[in-house]
């Protein structure tokens, strides 16, 4: 074998290896190709265009950290332009949406997240709130659940001034956020010896986290390394099927047929615990991915009027405005 050709079999071993050593380095620093793949989508997406005759109140403050600001969406006055809470006698019902991104990224005024929400609910009397709250890797899972909280509880102080009703909030995340409004409403009653009032319900958009430690100890994606880390207590402590309390509001958990990880399956388990023990939640599935279950929801589908059955079954007032 001549010197040329074993230097070019050397140079190729030495280009691949350098190449794989390049690829496991991105991969490193990126978190990963699912929280890559979900950054890069966060960054391509528009914020909602608002329709005719709704208002966004931008940026409300609940906390002193530029992340813990939410965006309200109500009706407006065709005369005046301002909302008119005096359009109706009783106030209106609130929902509540936290935004998902893996507890890392993502935004409150993403159209995925509000847009079709905000042109299905507001005109038909609702108000929505999205919020964003403090991620990774500035702020564990724990902080986040806290922001959330902190969040609603401003939300419910400041209603009247909007004209909705904090008596008549709706809670409702996607992914990460589904798993945050899914561990807050397990601990309805703790929140409310806090000084939150109480709320209807929850929907839960997807998560595949109802039982943390039971996620974490099968094969799993990196970003839950991420977000829940290998301590066993932290894991059980953010866990919504382990922190579920006796008086927790009723839930409904859409999850998705498509995903290989099968978050029915979890939603499944989750819903049988709380019957088991008195209380009520329903699972919905639905053979759409797991963006277009936050994206389409709000479209007039048999997926978006089952929510609805859901979120009027809550409340005589809720149901007489999605009729």
């Amino acid at each position: 074998m001549s010197l040329r050709p074993c230097l070019t079999v050397a140079s190729l071993a030495l280009l691949s290896l350098a190449a794989a050593s390049v690829q496991a380095q991105n991969t490193a620093q990126n978190g990963g190709r699912l929280r890559a793949l979900i950054a890069q989508k966060q960054a391509a997406a528009a914020e909602a265009a608002l329709p005719a005759g709704v208002q966004r109140i931008a940026d409300v403050p609940y906390g002193t950290e530029p992340a813990q600001r939410m965006d309200v969406y109500v009706s407006t006055s065709p005369t005046t332009g301002t909302n008119s809470p005096a359009a109706s006698a009783v106030r209106a019902p609130v929902i509540f949406m936290v935004h998902g991104g893996g507890w890392r990224h993502g935004d409150k005024a993403l159209g995925r997240v509000v847009q079709e929400k905000v042109n299905r609910w507001v005109p038909k009397g609702f108000i929505v709130i999205s919020t964003n709250y403090r991620m990774l890797p500035d702020a564990p899972v724990a902080v986040q659940v806290r922001d959330v909280q902190a969040a609603l509880m401003a939300a419910q102080q400041r209603a009247g001034t909007w004209g909705g009703d904090p008596n008549r909030f709706i809670l409702m995340g996607h992914s990460a956020g589904a798993h945050l409004v899914s561990l807050l409403n397990a601990r309805a009653p703790q929140a409310l010896r806090e000084g939150a009032w109480p709320w209807l319900g929850t929907v839960s958009l997807d998560s595949a986290m109802m039982n943390v430690p039971a996620r974490m100890r099968v094969p799993h994606l990196p970003l839950y390394d991420d977000a829940f880390g290998s301590d066993p207590a932290y894991w059980v402590a953010m866990s919504p099927f382990h922190q579920w309390t006796v008086g927790a509001p009723p839930m409904q958990m859409v999850c998705s047929t498509q995903r290989a990880d099968d978050p029915c399956q979890q939603s499944d388990a989750m819903a049988r615990h709380v019957r088991n023990h008195g209380g009520r939640a329903e699972v919905l599935p639905q053979d759409l991915d797991h963006g277009e279950i936050n994206a389409q929801l709000g479209l007039d589908s048999d997926y978006t009027r089952t929510v609805e059955a859901f979120m009027g079954s809550l409340d005589a007032e809720v149901a007489r405005r999605l009729q």
